[in-house]
């Protein structure tokens, strides 16, 4: 198991984000290996099926597509994405062993209640899903910025420190917002993978 080498200028990690248009049956995922020192060093592509059950195993995909034993942790943008399909972190890690880390950009109650509206015959295996995924901690960045991190493998001080070095302004950190665009780019190419 690989931990956090915050003292590396060279530090590799994987950004993921998506996109996906609301009568869509896939998002696109897209996923950039950026440096500490924000030279980007790959990309990588994938998608998940709209209120589906697949992200995991398509994070996965993406990782062993990489071939990158370089790749030091998982940077996530939020770990529910297209509409609900929900990232098992604990699996990530388990499997990749490396530490991920999930990052969403909003305060909020959580969504046992639309898991209830969305999914009326089968919310239980979702909720156990959502449930698995504990409690999102808040990390204020130095850009004064407050995010909302889940993780497995590192400690919530590495997070931000981590976060702190790749955020340079607002709350989202540089190879995420590459990967967003990069997706959003993809999504309205009409490219799927």
């Amino acid at each position: 198991m690989r931990s956090l080498h915050l003292e590396k200028k060279g530090l590799r990690g994987l950004a993921i984000a998506e996109s996906f248009r609301q009568n869509s049956t896939k998002s696109v995922l897209a996923g950039v290996v950026m440096r500490r020192d924000f030279v980007i060093d790959g990309f990588v592509f994938g998608n998940a099926t709209l209120e589906g059950n697949d992200a995991t195993d398509a994070i996965l995909r993406m990782c062993d597509d990489l071939k990158r034993p370089d790749i030091s942790y998982v940077l996530i943008s939020g770990l529910i994405v297209s509409m609900y399909n929900i990232i098992d972190i604990k699996k990530l890690f388990g499997i990749l062993k490396i530490p991920i880390i999930g990052v969403s950009y909003h305060d909020s109650l959580g969504i046992e209640d639309s898991l209830k509206h969305h999914f009326p015959d089968s919310f239980e295996s979702k909720l156990k899903d959502y449930e698995k995924l504990g409690q999102r901690e808040k990390i204020t960045l130095s850009t004064s910025h407050d995010v909302y991190v889940r993780k497995e493998g590192c400690t919530l001080t590495e997070v931000k420190h981590l976060l702190d070095d790749l955020t340079l302004h607002g709350s989202i950190s540089e190879p995420i917002r590459v990967s967003q665009l990069l997706a959003k780019t993809l999504l309205e190419k009409g490219l799927s993978f």
